[in-house]
């Protein structure tokens, strides 16, 4: 009787296994783009309020849509026309926006490890780096995933929420208070849904989220837009510290 042969497991075939390389049409990838196409979708409407808010604010439609376009950071988009709406100079807003912006910075370097993007890929992927790529990302279950994700909520947030700056910048004077309609409130609402799941899963992230909040809270009516942001940072390490074997002797 032969010899049986056994075949043994490849490290390199199990370590690419974990790391996720699916096909493009597995449902393992194809979960992720469709979240990510209909989160842009969502988010992306909220263009319409900045480009009325903008043109509001005393900006030229082709101002908001260059801006929309370059800046692409929704929050820091909103804080430099409210400021420059409550009679701030353009280089307070433009501080502001610079400093609620510079979060991107730290989900870059979480991502970085995450997508491994290459070359000059890197500074389209760069440009990409939102709060709602990078939670879809980060609640994917492996590499492929995550870069599917980030790459279908980048494409269509991108879209949306240019289109909707322009229409928005557009129509200002007609379509009234963008809060009238609660589009303002779309982008907090997708990101809370988005981070829900990791609220529920222990004690650590919901003292981490409590904590944060009271930061923001505590620091808003002190401090120009987007510094209170990053105070809240805080928490989340105050609770690294805290988890660190050893931080308890």
């Amino acid at each position: 009787m032969a010899d049986r042969v056994v075949e043994q497991p490849d490290p390199e075939r199990r370590s690419t296994r974990r790391q996720g390389s699916h096909h493009p049409g597995s449902p393992a990838v194809a979960r992720p783009v469709r979240d990510g196409l209909l989160l842009g979708l969502a988010v992306g409407l909220s263009g319409l309020a900045f480009g009325a808010a903008a043109v509001s604010a005393g900006l030229s439609v082709w101002q908001t849509c260059v801006l929309s376009l370059l800046a692409y950071t929704g929050a820091s988009q909103f804080a430099l026309a409210g400021t420059i709406a409550a009679g701030g100079s353009l280089l307070a807003g433009s501080v502001g926006a610079i400093l609620l912006g510079s979060r991107n910075t730290l989900y870059s370097l979480r991502l970085a490890n995450l997508l491994q993007v290459r070359g000059l890929s890197r500074l389209l992927a760069a440009q990409g780096v939102t709060d709602e790529s990078t939670a879809l990302a980060l609640a994917q279950p492996d590499r492929a995933a995550a870069r599917a994700g980030f790459g279908a909520t980048f494409a269509s947030l991108y879209l949306t929420w240019n289109a909707a700056t322009l229409a928005g910048a557009i129509s200002a004077g007609s379509i009234g208070s963008p809060q009238s309609f609660g589009l303002d409130v779309i982008g907090p609402a997708a990101f809370l849904a988005l981070i829900w799941p990791r609220l529920s899963a222990g004690g650590t992230e919901r003292g981490v989220a409590i904590l944060g909040a009271a930061i923001a809270l505590a620091t808003t009516p002190l401090l120009p837009p987007g510094a209170p942001i990053i105070l809240a940072a805080l928490a989340a390490l105050a609770a690294t510290l805290a988890s660190r074997p050893g931080s308890a002797s």
